[in-house]
């Protein structure tokens, strides 16, 4: 198998193997949950619309929640192993395509313009500050959760029976747990 010389970033893709952008599957993944994500915002924005002066709330909820999500999936999708196979197809269609399309961060820059321009700077900066700030904050959040919830799996694994640590002490398979968690 060859590789191109010029591969970016270091990745190195076979000859003859089209990047995820061209390829029809991965288009038609990503489109598939753009479509379903898009129409779930939709929903939202249709349940709980903007009034002219108030608070955007559908928009401030898709994106606190969407980056909730998002830091969520990509942490948990990193940590169970290689961009490959289901994970990519997770990825590139939840991540992607529907919580990158049912986030709205160009809603959230419209939606402050008409806040000022209904006379109403302050409630403007506060929603554009506050968007990216929670934002940021359950995005990391989202990391934080994906990352507990990978220690609380490992350290429900069984102990290996081979192990010279198996039998031992509650200290000596707490030691094994840490063990396993650094290497995970």
């Amino acid at each position: 198998m060859t590789f191109p010389a010029s591969a970016p970033h270091g990745h190195r893709v076979p000859e003859g193997v089209p990047p995820l952008h061209l390829s029809p599957r991965m288009v038609l993944v990503v489109a598939g949950g753009a479509l379903l994500g898009t129409a779930a915002r939709y929903g939202l924005a249709w349940y709980r619309p903007v009034t002219t002066g108030e608070w955007p709330w559908a928009t401030f909820t898709v994106n606190a929640v969407g980056t909730a999500a998002l830091g969520f999936l990509l942490e948990a999708l990193a940590r169970r192993g290689d961009d490959v196979g289901r994970r990519r197809l997770l990825r590139l269609g939840v991540g992607t395509g529907f919580l990158g399309s049912f986030t709205t961060y160009s809603s959230l820059a419209v939606e402050t313009d008409l806040l000022v321009h209904a006379h109403r700077p302050g409630l403007a900066a506060v929603y554009g500050v506050s968007s990216v700030v929670v934002g940021l904050l359950l995005g990391l959040g989202g990391i934080a959760a994906a990352a507990g919830h990978h220690r609380w799996r490992l350290a429900r694994l069984p102990v290996d029976p081979d192990s010279p640590d198996a039998g031992g002490s509650a200290d000596e398979n707490q030691t094994q747990r840490e063990r396993r968690e650094e290497r995970g």
